[in-house]
């Protein structure tokens, strides 16, 4: 086994989504014969502590989907790894009426982790033959980090890994626990039909006439690749995780459904469980005594990348890596290196109203899952609704969507809300 060559600029505790996307932003930010990587006196060093090197076994083990504006940069930099993308999506509200959206300037785009994962191997391997980058693999779980003066220190069963940041995606608990979450929970099939039978233009992006749980939401989405492949998948927003056999009944019901046969090939199934919660997570570790700032980012779910109220993180994580990569790029010092939040303050409260309404339920007086979703798609123009959902809306945008919003239950959640973080508060102070 290799020893990772010591020290690092940065050390990576996980190459997943959070990860791979810092090595896409660090090597673009390095990019070309005038870019920063021909201003740098010495390569960029990244070790990545993981047992799996993606970038190498490239494994299909998820899909990212998300939206991106045409003809923005961030459009282009993910373009090699886009497999399929969309101008327009349908949502379908529970009794079965078809809502066609056109995303204005959005595409809506879907990247498959093998695909990123070639793309972002190919990226490096350029920055690498430039001199500008070298990442190293080191294939060992971290058991733990120290800091000291100088940088800090990832030990592994393969020795010790020192570096001036750490960039850490492994799970973490919150400053501050949760009052209101849910689980989004996803079961998903790469299907194959015998005959070409799909309509590969209609990109369905949440199908609410599926069966709903007693709390929360369940939906549907189908997203076609050819005219005989389709991504299918069964998601619900829950409180605790769904019985295995009954989600896929259901995702088998829905296939059925959205492809018109029950016959295929599966050529891939993925599964998950994302936190959907408003407990407040740090970006930084705490400084161990005697150092004023840490020298520990917390990446991705750890992060706070996850958006409470829809269990989004792909755009986020694309900024995080976009902010690393201009720090590390330009040569910010380790412990002086910042993550900007994921999601503007405001949006943190509109998350935790979301969540509580849910939780409560249409017939407790809450909100009715499907029934929001499909009234703020109904009342707002689909980028505006597509933006709030990314954390990127203006405060202007945001108040026309609240105006489209069920008045009446948003009000009650946000005096159930103010009276909680009373209590709470009234709590500590004791």
């Amino acid at each position: 086994m290799r020893r990772a060559s010591l020290p690092a600029d940065a050390v990576l505790l996980g190459s997943g989504g959070a990860g791979t996307a810092v090595l896409h932003q660090l090597a673009l930010a390095l990019e070309g014969p005038g870019g920063a990587g021909g201003r740098r006196s010495a390569p960029l060093r990244v070790v990545v502590v993981d047992p799996l090197d993606r970038l190498v076994e490239r494994p299909a083990d998820r899909t990212w989907c998300s939206w991106v504006e045409r003809g923005s940069a961030a459009e282009a930099s993910l373009a090699p790894a886009v497999h399929r993308a969309w101008d327009a999506v349908h949502v379908v509200a529970p009794g079965g009426a078809d809502l066609p959206l056109d995303l204005g300037r959005l595409r809506y785009a879907m990247v498959r982790g093998e695909d990123y994962y070639a793309h972002v191997a190919a990226l490096v391997d350029r920055a690498r033959e430039r001199g500008a980058l070298e990442v190293e693999h080191l294939a060992a779980t971290a058991d733990g980090v120290r800091e000291d003066g100088a940088g800090a220190v990832v030990t592994t069963g393969a020795g010790e890994v020192r570096g001036s940041l750490v960039l850490d995606s492994r799970p973490a608990p919150p400053v501050r626990a949760a009052t209101s979450s849910l689980v989004q929970h996803f079961l998903g099939e790469r299907v194959r039909v015998p005959a070409a039978g799909v309509d590969p233009d209609r990109a369905v992006l949440m199908d609410f006439s599926v069966p709903q749980p007693p709390t929360g939401l369940a939906f549907g989405y189908c997203l076609p690749t050819d005219a005989s492949t389709a991504l299918v998948e069964h998601t619900a927003f829950v409180p605790e995780l769904l019985d295995g056999a009954t989600q896929a009944a259901e995702l088998a019901t829905y296939r059925q459904r959205a492809l018109g046969t029950s016959a295929g090939t599966v050529e891939h199934s993925e599964t998950g469980a994302i936190p959907m919660t408003d407990a407040v997570f740090s970006r930084r570790a705490s400084p161990p005594p005697g150092l004023v700032r840490s020298r520990v980012l917390r990446l991705g779910t750890a992060g706070g990348a996850v958006r409470p109220s829809t269990g989004y993180a792909f755009s986020a994580m694309q900024r995080d890596a976009r902010a690393l990569a201009e720090q590390l790029v330009g040569g910010v010092a380790g412990d002086r290196v910042d993550l900007p939040r994921p999601y503007p303050r405001r949006h943190a409260w509109m998350d935790a109203l979301v969540l509580r309404g849910l939780l409560a339920g249409g017939e407790r007086g809450g909100l009715d899952g499907p029934d929001f979703f499909v009234r703020l798609f109904r009342r707002n123009p689909p980028e505006r609704v597509l933006r709030f959902l990314d954390g990127v809306t203006s405060p202007a945008e945001e108040l026309a969507l609240m105006a489209t919003s069920p008045r009446g239950t948003m009000l009650r959640t946000a005096a159930a809300d103010a009276r909680s973080r009373a209590a709470r508060l009234g709590g500590t102070s004791r």
